[in-house]
């Protein structure tokens, strides 16, 4: 069987990873845990010199390699061209890119860079799995120098329309660099074909069976993996949580009062002023909910380096004590704004006691918060998920979700209002749908579809020579999902 290489742009070594670890890397994760491999990126340190070689550890039977990039690495092709440029332009925020010359040179020298090192530790038969936009072009730099393993590419953020990405300067460096992979996935089926058009703009065909795209040459194929969690784990995780001393506190500090919380990081893309200005509306529209209802909102600040950042810090803290200063009272602050990070436990614990989920970016590329919410809650008594129809989840939560615009501030607040009122059968009934969708595709499911669909071809045609039964066994998709690549009827 052959080996998998993942690479991100930052590795989570175990001994530093502890309870707080992100959703890639709980994906990455979720990938190696059963098939062992090398995960390979960024260590996270900044060093005065770039590393002659990964440095690599061993823990339970996952290769970390490791490289430092320098301060002029990191502002370039980190803070510089993926964050300033292919950040906001991924997000449809072409307005707020800041492009510079220094900064795509910086991108595409480290992604170089990284082609040198893995080069000293790739095998011919190796499949690689690159992920994400800081890594774009990484493939195209391995094809030069001869390598020709089956090299696949996961997009985690939203890809825009191809009218968007060509205002990328240089796009065909970046976005359009991705045709050298042999596989590219997306979280949703509007993500995948905004690429496919993309790559028809640069004289790609695509296959008649519109799985792929054929351009310079080669085939790439474009699939559809919508990322998941670790359902069942997480759901006990929740239940545990609930029972420790720091949740108890925190639902004593809420006297009985109904719980509406939201959590993402400090970002344009995550439209939390847009969420602030709906429950502000809310609390001016229903005042009998006055005194029966606290709002925790959890900011972990984000790229605060960054002049954008810094100015949406300074307007939703001046927002949130606006809303404090004009309707709470001596015994009752109707919004909790925090700017710390939390273990998964504690919030895991958080989303359990939460009457109402407020999860509404104004573009994301899945957001799995929605669905740690979902797993989270108790289907005796489930709370009821606000999910904007800009998220990726929004494609598959939308038998249980209400689905709402983040741009409608009238809406956002009514709905929010009919969230917190809602019958317990209906939440139940609610609860219950979203519940099979995310047990049938957990990350172990995302994960086992992609590197599927990836593997050379005599390995797909050893699966398909499996029983009937077998085949069953492995594969057990919901009704209406076809081979991994495009998903249908979701």
């Amino acid at each position: 069987m052959s080996r998998i290489v993942v690479v991100s742009n930052r590795v989570a070594l175990p001994q530093r990873s502890g309870g707080a670890a992100g959703g890639l890397a709980v994906a990455v994760n979720a990938a190696l845990k059963d098939r062992g491999g090398i995960w390979f990126g960024w260590s996270g340190r900044i060093a005065p010199d770039p590393s002659d070689a990964p440095q690599v550890t061993k823990h339970a039977g996952i290769t970390y390699a490791v490289v430092d990039l320098t301060n002029e690495d990191y502002q370039e092709y980190y803070n510089g061209f993926a964050n300033r440029v292919l950040w906001p332009v991924l997000h449809y925020r072409v307005d707020l890119s800041e492009f510079y010359r220094s900064d795509l040179s910086g991108y595409i020298r480290v992604n170089r860079q990284f082609a040198d090192h893995l080069e000293k530790i790739i095998r011919p038969d190796d499949i690689l799995w690159i992920h994400d936009y800081h890594m774009m072009p990484l493939a195209k730099y391995l094809r030069e120098r001869g390598h020709r393993n089956r090299i696949g590419f996961f997009l985690h953020i939203p890809m825009p329309p191809a009218d968007l990405i060509q205002a990328l300067p240089q796009h065909g460096d970046t976005v359009g660099a991705l045709a050298s992979y042999d596989l590219v996935g997306f979280q949703t089926e509007g993500d995948r074909e905004n690429f496919a058009r993309y790559l028809e703009t640069r004289g790609g065909q695509t296959t008649p069976d519109g799985t792929g795209c054929d351009i310079g040459g080669r085939r790439v194929k474009l699939g559809t993996f919508p990322v998941g969690i670790e359902t069942r784990p997480f759901a006990r995780r929740a239940r545990h949580a609930a029972r420790t001393n720091f949740i108890k506190s925190f639902h004593d500090s809420l006297s009985g009062r109904k719980l509406i919380i939201g959590v993402d990081r400090l970002d344009y893309s995550k439209g939390i002023p847009n969420r602030l200005d709906a429950y502000e509306h809310f609390l001016r529209t229903a005042p009998e909910w006055h005194d029966r209802v606290t709002y925790v909102q959890i900011t972990p600040k984000s790229r605060i380096d960054v002049p954008e950042y810094q100015e949406m810090d300074r307007y939703v803290s001046h927002k949130a004590g606006q809303i404090n200063g004009a309707y709470s009272d001596v015994s009752w602050t109707p919004l909790r704004y925090v700017n710390r990070t939390y273990s998964r436990s504690a919030l895991a614990g958080f989303y359990r006691r939460a009457n109402v989920a407020l999860v509404t970016p104004l573009r994301d590329g899945m957001n799995l918060v929605a669905k740690e919410f979902v797993a989270a809650q108790d289907p005796a008594d489930p709370g009821v998920l606000l999910l904007s129809q800009f998220a990726g989840a929004a494609s598959e939560m939308r038998t249980g979700a209400l689905i709402v615009n983040p741009h409608d501030t009238e809406g956002l607040a009514a709905n929010l209002r009919r969230a917190l009122e809602m019958p317990l059968a209906e939440r139940r009934d609610r609860h219950a749908r979203m519940m099979r969708v995310l047990e049938a595709r957990d990350i172990d499911r995302w994960a086992e579809e992609f590197l599927a669909a990836l593997a050379p071809e005599e390995e797909t045609r050893r699966e398909v020579a499996l029983p009937r039964a077998a085949v069953r066994s492995v594969v057990r998709l919901p009704v209406g999902w076809g081979s991994g690549l495009v998903p249908r009827g979701v």
